[in-house]
């Protein structure tokens, strides 16, 4: 009995838990920071959650930035740390999840106390230029990544001077980032921001920092090497390419020193949606306050919704039309050999949209750093591109990147690599959206298809002006012409939207009408009245037509719509003929007597009508002038019409 009692106890149970509602785990997932000390040395590892593996994508990993808390930092999983100087150190980490489906996991800083110092202990110098930038991971939509801002005195005396990091591009209308915290090490002091001051030596004819950006531009010439003496063009560039910026001050840098600040960006909920797009933020670093002497460096970053080392992205993810016949968009491919040994052949098979002109790639970076191939067969390592009809192929030849699950890798950077190159655009090439991806074969495994990187113009607007003749059958005497402007987006491909403001001059006759009426004794004496009433309109209307268009070609192009329209001055001229005749019986009467009266009234704002439009236009249908035909079918009687105009779009 017991049992049955058990068993019916535990069968209830098990109803229950079915019947409740699947609760779901919306905990973010953490990672904490272990170490142990071994004599002078520190040894960190990470303790990171299990990995959700992305279907179909290779393992998934993680890659690990670390900073110490002493101005120096490790991109290592696991690093050795050897502090120069005893005391308690604030360790942070930021774990990146590859191939994962979730979010990256958040790390707390963690205190360490550190009493087995080296003073003696020489840090390894890192940096060829005075300046670089580097990052943690791409930037993803509402979540942290970390700016390692590096600098370094190449002069052979010790200098006081300033750092600038500009962010947030001006061209996008939204806010990428925010810089939530900014850590130094070396005395570093924030400046105010406001009024970006700077001096020159006299001879270098500058203009300070209350000359406008026009007039900057026309005595300085941009520099392509990232060292630059013309400070007052730069900084005015960078604020008028960056909407935000954070200066710092430096003082006392010995000769050779290299120093890093670390900034962390909060991305903004507001970043731009498109994956395949790069943003960027730019560093001016001015190493001597007493000269005009200064680094520039851009760091572009690609932002996307998952941690994929396999990547397209693009710098023309928005562009204007008008302007882009002559311009050569920027396009990289990244890519990371995942595998347990090394990569010797690396092939990059990439679309090329039909609007570019693939013959005309030009390859502006790479990794692995290779020559071009030259047109025969060569043994040491090099690049070759070549053309299918509707692919370029990019072939990185007797090379050797390692792997990432490659026995003592340390430095997964290094297994990294990317090309990046630009294209003109075709001879004839329409306002499309396109897009385009890349298929990525380490040696002779399986393709990885990256993401789709796509190209967008933007609508841009274009101003046309128009005239015509509207002709209206159903009314007496009608002349009736227009002059207006009409606003589309500039040079639409296939279908665009088109909104018109017509001012038409229209006058008219309206029915007369007649009456009689006996005014005499019937067969005594036949006298009769007869009055003639007539009106005429003089007529300033303001017409409205809302248009969709559809351009069959560069040549026709047809469209309908709707149109409202409205009397913003009516003028009537009522005239009333009153005639007496007699001897109605004889044709013609006889005409007694006769009075003529002419009233005038004007109104405004008066005779609204609503009606739907058919057109056709001839000509140049994009841009230019063009011929056309419209019909108007009106909602009220007696004013259905044809239009015959003539329209230049600019």
């Amino acid at each position: 009995m017991k049992t049955i009692i058990a068993i019916i106890f535990t069968l209830s149970l098990t109803n229950i838990t079915f019947s409740q509602d699947k609760v779901i785990d919306t905990t973010r997932r953490t990672a904490t920071i272990d170490y142990k000390i071994e004599g002078k040395q520190v040894q960190f590892s990470p303790n990171a959650p299990q990995l959700n593996q992305i279907a179909g994508a290779p393992k998934a990993f993680y890659t690990n930035y670390w900073e110490f808390g002493d101005g120096t930092y490790s991109k290592e999983n696991n690093p050795t740390k050897v502090y120069k100087k005893s005391g308690d150190y604030e360790v942070r980490l930021w774990a990146t999840n590859n191939y994962d489906t979730g979010k990256p996991p958040t790390t707390r800083p963690k205190k360490i106390r550190v009493n087995t110092a080296d003073d003696t202990y020489p840090e390894q110098a890192s940096m060829e230029d005075a300046i670089d930038l580097q990052r943690n991971s791409e930037p993803i939509p509402e979540e942290e990544i970390v700016v390692i801002y590096k600098y370094k005195n190449t002069k052979d005396y010790t200098t006081n001077g300033k750092i600038y990091l500009f962010y947030n591009e001006a061209k996008y209308g939204d806010d990428n980032f925010k810089i939530t915290d900014t850590r130094t090490y070396h005395g570093e002091i924030a400046q105010d921001n406001d009024n970006l001051v700077y001096t020159s030596k006299p001879e270098n004819k500058t203009y300070y920092a209350s000359a406008e950006i026009q007039s900057l531009r026309k005595t300085f010439n941009p520099q392509d090497s990232t060292e630059r003496q013309n400070l007052p063009l730069t900084l005015a560039e960078a604020k008028a390419n960056y909407k935000n910026s954070s200066q710092l001050s430096f003082s006392n840098m010995q000769p050779n020193e290299e120093r890093n600040i670390f900034y962390t960006l909060k991305t903004t909920p507001e970043m731009l949606k498109d994956t395949s797009a790069i943003i960027s933020v730019r560093g001016v670093y001015i190493p001597d306050n007493n000269y005009d002497d200064h680094n520039v460096k851009d760091m572009e970053m690609e932002i996307v919704t998952s941690h994929d080392p396999n990547k397209m992205s693009s710098n023309a993810t928005f562009l204007n039309y008008r302007l882009v016949r002559y311009k050569k968009p920027k396009f990289k491919i990244r890519f990371q050999n995942n595998g347990e040994g090394p990569a010797t052949t690396i092939r990059l098979e990439t679309d090329i949209p039909d609007m570019f002109d693939k013959t005309t790639i030009e390859v502006l970076d790479m990794y692995p750093k290779v020559k071009i191939c030259p047109k025969y067969e060569v043994q040491y390592s090099c690049l070759d591109t070549s053309y299918t009809q509707k692919q370029a192929i990019f072939t990185f030849k007797n090379i050797y990147l390692p792997g990432s699950q490659q026995k003592n890798v340390k430095v997964y950077d290094s297994t990294k690599g990317f090309v990046q190159y630009r294209i003109k655009f075709g001879k004839d090439f329409h306002k499309q959206k396109t897009k385009s991806r890349t298929a990525i074969i380490f040696d002779k495994n399986a393709p990885i298809i990256t993401n789709y990187s796509t190209t967008r113009f933007l609508p841009g607007i274009s101003i046309g002006a128009k005239a015509g003749y509207n002709l209206f059958s159903d009314l007496d005497n009608s002349k009736s012409y227009f002059v207006g402007a009409t606003v589309s987006p500039y040079k639409s491909y296939k279908w665009y939207w088109q909104v018109e403001l017509l001012n038409s001059f229209h006058s008219f006759d309206s029915d007369r009408l007649v009456t009689q009426t006996i005014i005499g004794e019937p067969g005594i004496d036949d006298r009769i009245q007869r009055t003639t009433t007539t009106k005429f309109y003089d007529n300033i209307d303001w017409e409205i037509p809302v248009l969709a268009r559809y351009n069959i070609n560069n040549y026709i192009g047809l469209g309908a719509g709707l149109q409202g329209a409205l009397s913003i001055s009516q003028k009537s001229t009522e005239n009333i003929l009153i005639e007496e005749f007699e001897n109605t019986n004889i044709q013609p009467p006889f005409l007694l007597d006769s009075s003529q009266t002419a009233t005038q009234n004007t109104e405004t704002f008066t005779n609204f009508r609503t009606g739907f439009l058919v057109e056709a236009t001839a000509g140049f249908a994009r841009i230019g002038p063009s011929i056309g035909a419209r019909y108007l079918f009106n909602f009220k009687t007696n004013y259905n019409y044809m239009q015959f105009y003539a329209i230049w779009k600019f």
